[in-house]
């Protein structure tokens, strides 16, 4: 049987499939920066509807980059959503919490025990974490390896409450 995974909750927006998946790519892959802020509107109208004010992460952090695919990219693809949408929820986001300290392949052309492989050490922390509710944000959720393996390094270090906020999630049929 499968562990559950370590994070607490997900809220996305929807399947990654058409048209949603051309949205996605635009902004990993096209620097369509602006679909970073629209997703994070949609996402801050979602976390209204279903979180109390007191259910709110205290900060909310991008999924990280490693430095090479940062300078290949030239750009964080979370952070164009974190950042937003931290203003519109009126919490902090912290583009440093968490660094890749593991340059890893590219998750999309992994099988799902690989994926687990390939992040399971890839992440560490930059400043202490104990008894706060971390918001982790990532464009696309597929496996959750990555969000998983990130929310392991954060309840290691204390995090009390581990929360995902993607813009689209893998459907699982």
């Amino acid at each position: 049987m499968e562990a559950p995974p370590a994070f607490d909750a997900t809220l996305a927006l929807g399947d990654y499939r058409a048209p949603l998946d051309l949205l996605a790519r635009g902004l990993k892959f096209r620097a369509r920066l602006a679909m970073g802020a629209a997703f994070a509107r949609r996402l801050a109208q979602e976390a209204d509807d279903v979180l109390a004010p007191s259910e709110r992460p205290d900060v909310l952090v991008p999924v990280p980059l490693s430095r090479e695919r940062l300078i290949e990219r030239g750009y964080n693809q979370a952070w164009e959503m974190a950042r937003p949408l931290a203003q519109a929820l009126g919490i902090r986001a912290n583009v440093t919490l968490v660094r890749r300290v593991i340059h890893t392949a590219a998750q999309s052309r992994l099988d799902s025990d690989t994926r687990r492989r390939n992040v399971e050490r890839a992440f560490a922390l930059t400043r202490p974490v104990r008894d706060l509710h971390v918001g982790v944000v990532d464009d696309v959720m597929t496996s959750g390896a990555t969000l998983d393996a990130l929310a392991h390094t954060l309840k290691a270090a204390g995090a009390r409450r581990v929360t995902n906020f993607v813009a689209l999630r893998t459907p699982k049929d």
